[in-house]
């Protein structure tokens, strides 16, 4: 396989190398029988929208293949495509198990296009990397960009021809004092650049290379605000994507971010009159204007020569009237032009002529896509930021327009706006002890603790688009051009080739309305996805912070969720959520889930988790902050969430966070996750007799968010020790008494080993619930550990059973054993391993039956319309519904589908 990866994983160029030679190795050995066996199954690449985009600049996507089928030697095509394709994951027999393919841009062709085994078409004008000095110059076709070496600078420009085509690309930030005048009259106000402190070459190929560039912004005395930027090239692509990925290490109480933003410059040459200015609307909606308007004069410079302009095309001296040319330099020329997005649901565009004089409105609608542009019939820049609307408050901004060199900024936070304000919500109101947080815990559902609330250590990533075009776009194309940016076209493969590959992504089912049961739960599991996607537009879950989360209960009397009310506000990866999203997707294909799914990986895995400070690789408990709950754990950080989206489009930013995760169990030394839970006299291993050089580990929410991590290092990379780990801990697990019923115990940090007798019984109804079922049935099909695999059957099976059932195995009746229709898939699980249909039975009796079957299998949804003025606008809401329950439910309906599926309508409910 052609590899095009010159790095795997964060050991460099030089070992990634090493790395896939023996895996090739390794993949060579499988005998000819064995291929002819399992064979590599037809593969058509969908595009999302299941239809050929009018434009595509270049991406990358994934696919997976069955264990045994795919050498790391193989090479793809696909049709008449120039493609690269490198390996993503590996089987523990060294074949392939997921590939990465990247294409250059396609306009228009088919809706879909076979991916098989073969040489790949190489790209017309094939992809040059050339060391620059500490940097690299980037040759595609005539188009050459430049990235230096340390400097303030992304990349210094891109000639085309040899002629300037893009100026300087650079960061910028501005910051203040306090949150307002309001709050200090003597606010002071720092502008910062960022400055690049290292410059890595990630992948170098034909039709793909990508350079990863990082450093911090500063003043010249202060260096904050550490970013991580990505650089895609593409073959024939006009383009470089850019992925811009911040951590907030301030103090929320002194430095207030007042705008965060990518500057790009455009060289301005052409007569005032022939350079054009671009902003995208909604839709195909293209404002278009240009600095010096030829159009609404007293005088008729001429037909042709209006016409021209408004295309976008040159006009010659010679197409203007005499009466119009001679005195053209009377007329106004603008100089800066804005498009501010100040709400989800408002931006305007704005003019003047140069600094110092007032800007003018030219018009105001919805939501803009994002795209600007300036430049002339000779060539321009455009610039655009993906989720423009759903992150606002954003801006773009071309300055200098009528100037040598105009400058264009994609502001991810809009100086328009007040500054970021992410301090605490709320003061300690004298919640100065345990016994007192924990009393507010009953309360509110809020883990408060001074100090624990701060957002230092969160990040976010932003991806933009950046463009050295030969000529001012034609309005169709730059309307074509924001489409793709705000609704990136992706190349996939069906839910059914997807599905087809035994052991990825746990157990899950494809989607079968035959059975009068069967379609009252896929109703429900529609019903609940489409619920909030609406909800997420109906209550404007937007906003820098915001967008990709959802709220995480309702409160039926305010016809509000209860975004503030503690624990109840922002669900932050509670009990799945993200795993409803993406098993959403993988059995329907719907490009919408996917989208939401894809925001949501974005968020959860940078705002809702710490990668720097004292909570570093741990994400924070829902509430109505992100950042704000006392409660920090691995649970809410966990790669088995991100694991989709990676291996799906083969996103490097979200590959560096799962990365990052593999060492987030020696964050439990310093976060003692069970320590309220001891104070209050609760029955966590947090009291239970300390065991010298370990430390407390709970089975479910802790040591299963670790192996998720450790699973994808392995198969990612082939390093056998994040395997040997897993295996450590499942061994230990199994030698201890109870097994999974202890709860968790004493970890030794060192070896991944749980110590002790286990002779404590603790059960939570949390301990499995955190991708924990989806995790181990994937992991039992990838690794030998059958006492542990008997641990946690008896777990499967116990779980959910009956008092006396349960007692005679542990000789107790533990308690919370809550969730029965959550648990209900690990007794699928049970009944699927040793074929009793028994168990069967009992798991869909537990599936229907559950804890609360009014919100949770209610089968038959109503949604309730709430008029004014009872609400501030019309709204349809479901009381009924928990994201809690939704997610959980709906993972049980889908695996337990795929599960026992076949013994469903003989265990149905008669009513």
């Amino acid at each position: 396989m052609d590899n095009g990866a010159g790095r795997m994983t964060r050991r460099g160029l030089m070992m990634g190398a090493t790395a896939l030679g023996v895996v090739a190795a390794a993949g060579s050995t499988l005998s000819a029988e064995a291929k002819a066996r399992i064979g590599v199954p037809d593969t058509q690449a969908l595009w999302l929208d299941r239809h050929a985009p009018a434009f595509a600049e270049g991406h990358t996507f994934g696919v997976p293949w069955p264990r045994g089928a795919v050498s790391p030697k193989t090479s793809f095509a696909l049709g008449d495509l120039a493609m690269q394709s490198w390996p993503l994951a590996y089987w523990p027999d060294g074949s392939v198990k997921w590939t990465a393919h990247a294409l250059g841009p396609v306009a228009g062709g088919a809706d879909a296009y076979a991916l098989k085994p073969g040489t790949p078409a190489a790209p017309a004008a094939p992809l040059k990397v050339s060391q620059n000095g500490a940097g690299f110059a980037i040759t595609s076709g005539d188009l050459v960009w430049t990235i230096p070496g340390a400097s303030k600078t992304l990349m210094a420009g891109a000639t085309r021809a040899g002629k300037p085509a893009v100026g300087a690309v650079t960061l910028r930030a501005l910051a203040q004092d306090a949150a307002s005048f309001e709050d200090k009259p003597d606010l002071k106000q720092t502008a910062y650049d960022g400055a690049v402190e290292k410059v890595v070459l990630e992948q170098q190929g034909p039709v793909r290379s990508v350079i990863r560039l990082e450093g911090h912004h500063t003043d010249g005395s202060r260096q904050w605000l550490p970013f991580t930027v990505r650089l895609y090239f593409y073959a024939g692509s006009d383009a470089v994507r850019i992925v811009h990925s911040f951590i907030f290490d301030g103090d929320e109480t002194k430095d207030f971010i007042k705008g965060l933003g990518v500057v790009a410059q455009a060289p301005m040459t052409d007569e005032l009159y022939n350079r054009h200015i671009r902003f995208s609307g909604q839709k195909d909606g293209v404002w278009g204007e240009a600095v010096r308007s030829l159009t609404g004069l007293r005088r008729d410079p001429g037909k042709a020569a209006r016409e021209a302009q408004i295309a976008g095309k040159h006009v010659e001296p010679s197409m203007i009237a005499p009466s119009v040319g001679d005195t053209l330099g009377m007329s106004p020329y603008w100089n800066d032009f804005t498009c501010a997005q100040a709400t989800p649901d408002g931006y305007t565009i704005r003019k003047r002529v140069e600094p110092g004089h007032a800007f003018i409105d030219s018009a105001a609608d919805h939501r803009a896509s994002g795209l600007c542009y300036a430049g002339s019939p000779q060539g321009g820049v455009a610039l655009g930021l993906k989720d423009f609307w759903q992150r606002a408050p954003t801006r773009l901004d071309i300055r200098g327009a009528a100037g040598d060199m105009a400058e264009l900024t994609a502001w991810l936070w809009s100086p328009d706006a007040p500054a970021m304000d992410i301090r605490p919500y709320r003061p300690d109101w004298g919640m100065d002890t345990y016994a007192k947080q924990n009393e507010g815990l009953l309360l509110t559902y809020e883990d408060f603790e001074p100090g624990w609330n701060r957002p230092y250590g969160i990040a976010r990533t932003s991806e933009l688009t950046l463009w050295a075009l030969p000529a001012t776009p034609e309005r169709q194309r730059f309307a074509d051009m924001a489409t793709a940016l705000s609704q990136t076209p992706r190349l996939t493969v069906a839910p059914e080739r997807l599905h087809l590959v035994e052991g990825i992504f746990g157990a899950w089912s494809l989607p079968d309305a035959s059975t009068p049961t069967r379609a009252l739960i896929e109703g429900r599991i529609n019903y609940q996805l489409d619920y909030y996607l609406q909800q997420i537009e109906e209550r404007k879950w937007y906003g820098f912070w915001d967008y990709g989360d959802v709220m995480h209960t309702y409160d039926a009397d305010r016809h509000v969720w209860r975004y503030d009310i503690g624990g109840f506000a922002w669900d932050n990866s509670e009990l799945q959520s993200d795993m409803m999203f993406w098993y959403g997707y993988l059995r329907s294909g719907r490009a919408d889930v996917f989208r939401m799914a894809e925001a949501m990986t974005r968020h959860t895995s940078e705002v809702d988790t710490f990668h720097i400070g004292p909570y570093k690789g741990f994400g924070t408990r829902h509430g109505v902050q992100h950042w704000a709950d006392s409660s920090k754990q691995p649970r809410v950080s966990n790669a088995a969430f991100k694991r989709f989206y990676y291996y799906l489009t083969t996103d490097e930013r979200v590959g560096d966070l799962m990365h990052d995760l593999i060492t987030s169990d020696q964050t439990l030394k310093d976060v003692y996750i069970e320590r309220k839970v001891a104070a209050a006299g609760g029955s966590g291993i947090g009291i239970r007799k300390p065991v010298p050089g370990t430390v407390d580990c709970s089975f479910g929410t802790s040591w299963g968010s670790f192996i998720a991590a450790w699973l994808t290092e392995w198969e990612r990379t082939q390093d056998t020790q994040w395997r040997d780990r897993i295996l450590n801990g499942m061994n230990s697990i199994a030698k201890l008494k109870y097994g999974w019923f202890c709860g968790g115990a004493p970890y030794d940090l060192k070896t991944g080993k749980f110590v002790g007798p286990g002779d404590q019984i603790s059960v939570s109804h949390l301990n499995a619930v955190f991708g924990v079922i989806e995790i181990t049935e994937e992991l039992m099909t990838l690794v030998d550990a059958p006492a542990y695999n008997k641990a946690w059957l008896d777990y499967c099976i116990y779980y959910n059973s009956s008092p006396e059932e349960i007692k005679a195995f542990l000789g107790v009746v533990p308690k919370d054993r809550s969730l029965r229709d959550a648990h209900s898939r690990m007794t699928a699980y049970a009944a699927r391993e040793l074929k009793d249909p028994k168990l069967a039975a009992r798991a869909w009796s537990e599936f229907f039956d559950g804890d609360n079957r009014r919100w949770r299998t209610n089968l038959h949804p109503q949604e309730d319309k709430v008029t004014g003025p009872n609400v501030l606008y019309t709204i349809e809401e479901d009381p009924t519904i928990s994201t809690n329950g939704a997610s959980q439910w709906g993972l049980a309906a889908i695996e337990n589908l795929e599960l026992i599926g076949d013994s469903l309508e003989v265990n149905a409910p008669k009513d």
